[in-house]
C-alpha cells in the first residue's frame, strides 16, 4: 500500500534525488542533458538572479530534465521511478519544498557537497554521504538490469517506504557512464 508520503523521510528523498541528479549530468555519467548545473558553475550562473534560492532552482531544473530523460529511456505503465512517484508522495514533497526554500541557508552545506561530487559511482557516493547502509547495499546486489540494459526492476511492488525510495536511487548504480538504466518499481495491486 502506498503511503500518503508522511511516513517517508522527504528530506532524505530530496538528498537522494540531488545526488543522483548530479551524477547523471553530462560532466559526470552523461545520462541527461544538463552539464554541471548542480555543480559550482551552475550555482554561479543562478546566484546573481536568485541569491537566496538558486540552489533550489538548480535542483528543480535538473530534476525535470532527469525525469524527462528517464521517461524517454524507459517508462512502463503502472510503475514508479525516483523522479515520478505516486501523486500523494509528490504532493507531500512539493508541499515540503517551500519549507526547504524558507530554510535555504540550512541547505547550503548539502548543495555544496553535491556540487563537489566527483566521479560516477552512485553506490560509493551515497555511502559516503551516509544516505545508504549495508542492508541497502545487500538489496542492491540482488538487482539486475533488464536484458536490453535500459531498466532495473525492483523485486517487489512499490509500497511507498524509505527502502523503496533508496533502491530507486541506488538502482542507478547499475547504469554506466553514457548508458542510463532506469530503476523502477511496479505499482502495487
Amino acid at each position: 500500500m502506498v503511503t500518503d508520503g508522511t511516513s517517508l523521510d522527504l528530506e532524505r528523498l530530496l538528498k537522494l534525488r540531488l545526488v543522483v541528479a548530479r551524477i547523471g549530468e553530462m560532466d559526470r555519467a552523461g545520462w541527461w542533458n544538463t552539464k554541471g548545473q548542480l555543480g559550482p558553475l551552475g550555482a554561479i550562473a543562478l546566484m546573481r538572479g536568485l541569491p537566496r534560492t538558486h540552489h533550489f532552482a538548480q535542483a528543480r531544473s535538473v530534476f525535470a530534465v532527469a525525469a524527462h530523460r528517464c521517461d524517454e529511456v524507459f517508462n512502463p505503465p503502472g510503475s514508479w521511478t525516483l523522479w515520478r512517484l505516486p501523486r500523494e508522495i509528490e504532493e507531500a514533497f512539493d508541499a515540503h519544498w517551500e519549507h526547504w526554500v524558507d530554510a535555504a541557508a540550512d541547505w547550503v552545506p548539502v548543495f555544496g557537497r553535491v556540487a563537489e561530487l566527483e566521479g560516477t559511482d552512485v553506490t560509493a557516493t551515497l555511502q559516503g554521504l551516509a544516505l545508504v547502509g549495508s542492508d541497502d547495499i545487500v538489496a542492491l546486489s540482488r538487482l539486475r538490469t533488464t536484458a536490453e540494459g535500459r531498466a532495473v526492476p525492483l523485486p517487489a511492488p512499490f509500497a511507498g517506504t524509505n527502502e523503496d525510495i533508496t533502491l530507486l536511487a541506488l538502482g542507478f548504480a547499475l547504469g554506466r557512464p553514457g548508458a542510463l538504466a532506469v530503476p523502477y518499481a511496479r505499482a502495487e495491486g
